[in-house]
């Protein structure tokens, strides 16, 4: 499998190389040269699949021979023995709809399913190579505890997670700071999560800072997040599917890099009919397929925060495909973005976006009314992430002729780690584990830093591996 930058398509890397990078060079995003369509015979035998052998399957595409066949096994097998699930997700039904339960890893969210592969593919690659990393992240809650527990303790890699100062739930927070590892290191930066993300991307864009502290990501940006999380589209789909029916996945949308992965699993050819771009008051996305026009604006803080977001990162990689790889022209989008603060896509080019893709915007009296009704009816607890999610797949359901589809919300998180916003809404307290429950009352480590550049590059220089 061969990679190319959104910015530039006639450099070729390997996995390796954009796993180590994260972030190409040239500041684009690496994507599949060519994106491998799997035939029917391949479909069908993938389907009998559980989810571990599933994995092998699809990740074993992406990375070649970067590992060898026991070595890609042993990773998958040990990522997911932490999890609360045998074959890592679980499924439950509310009315007609599908709710994947994603949350069942260590840190109660679905960047567990991803992150703890990368943190066993980083010690397997490093334990070859003799290589030290510094991997630096920014979060919107979620990322920083999955990529924490990933990689705590492990040999030659150090982890410096940004997230913003107050904007984050407490049990967010608790699961990264409490975590007592000589090699993490939690910044509360004094600003959004979007300043959290600048300042990551400015630091990669940076050539000489970032080679002088060997560094890298573990954000969405990084395309070994988005093959992990292809997997379970297909489970899914494999798992819950009428015969001959096509599916719908209703997704809750902040960087894009999780929907992203259903829509390389739709190009595979998983019979997906539509995307469901599910967003909160940041509704970037959402006015974007209406005029065609991708202009972030000024941050809304909400009740689902790891949605309030106005960049999303991922986007690039999704407007690069229907550009067919145009790097020029990708350039130059992203050249407009930064002088003139957007741009607009072509009306053919929005066209086919929308063929695929579908958006709602959900305001946080429908997301609590949503939490509420299915709470009510069902005995099940929504985090405020998913109930988004959910009220968009509601509203495309009720609006859509065709009702022979199969309807899929995935379900981001745990609602305990939104305890605080469920409690307002329900007067009811989640449950989490004991041992969860007895970690969280432990110590707290992080540093506050200014949304300064210079002054996080400092503390990072001076708490980097050597």
């Amino acid at each position: 499998m061969k990679y190319i930058s959104t910015r530039n398509n006639k450099k070729t890397y390997n996995f390796i190389e954009t796993f180590l990078n994260g972030l190409a060079l040239d500041g684009g995003l690496y994507i599949p040269k060519k994106i491998p369509r799997l035939s029917s015979a391949t479909l069908n035998r993938l389907s009998k699949l559980n989810y571990n052998d599933l994995a092998y399957e699809i990740i074993k595409i992406y990375t070649g021979n970067t590992f060898s066949n026991n070595e890609l096994k042993k990773i998958i097998k040990i990522s997911y023995k932490k999890f609360n699930s045998n074959n890592v997700v679980k499924f439950s039904r509310v009315k007609k709809f599908n709710l994947v339960e994603l949350y069942h890893g260590p840190t109660l969210a679905f960047k567990d399913i991803a992150m703890q592969v990368i943190g066993n593919m980083y010690e397997v690659i490093l334990s070859k190579s003799k290589n030290r990393i510094n991997l630096i992240t920014a979060t919107s809650g979620d990322t920083g505890a999955a990529a924490i527990d990933a990689v705590k303790n492990k040999k030659n890699l150090r982890i410096f997670v940004l997230h913003p100062k107050g904007k984050v739930s407490a049990m967010q927070r608790k699961l990264m700071t409490t975590v007592n590892s000589k090699n993490v290191f939690n910044i509360a930066v004094k600003g959004s999560f979007d300043d959290c993300q600048t300042l990551v991307k400015s630091m990669f864009n940076d050539r000489h800072f970032r080679r002088s502290i060997n560094m890298s990501g573990v954000n969405s940006i990084n395309w070994a997040r988005i093959v992990v999380q292809i997997v379970y589209y297909f489970y899914s789909h494999f798992r819950l599917s009428e015969r001959n029916k096509r599916s719908v996945f209703s997704v809750p949308t902040g960087n894009f890099g999780d929907i992203y992965a259903g829509y390389i699993a739709y190009k595979m050819g998983l019979p997906i009919s539509k995307l469901i771009i599910a967003v909160n008051e940041n509704n970037l996305l959402y006015k974007f397929l209406k005029n065609g026009i991708y202009k972030p604006s000024k941050v809304k803080f909400s009740i689902s925060p790891s949605m309030d977001i106005q960049v999303a990162s991922n986007f690039e990689r999704l407007i690069s495909s229907y550009y067919n790889n145009n790097s020029k022209k990708i350039s130059e989008l992203m050249n407009q973005l930064t002088s003139k603060g957007s741009y607009k896509i072509d009306k053919i080019i929005l066209k086919k976006i929308r063929n695929i893709f579908y958006s709602k915007s959900i305001n946080a009296e429908n997301t609590k009314k949503t939490i509420k009704l299915v709470y009510q009816y069902n005995h099940k607890i929504l985090d405020p992430h998913t109930s988004v999610g959910l009220k968009a797949l509601e509203e495309y359901y009720l609006n859509n002729i065709k009702k022979s589809e199969n309807l899929f919300c995935l379900e981001t998180a745990h609602p305990a780690k939104f305890g605080e916003t469920i409690y307002k809404i329900l007067r009811k307290t989640p449950v989490i584990s004991g041992e969860i429950s007895k970690n969280l009352k432990k110590k707290e480590f992080f540093k506050v830093l200014p949304n300064n550049l210079n002054k996080i590059k400092n503390y990072i220089r001076a708490n980097r591996l050597h």
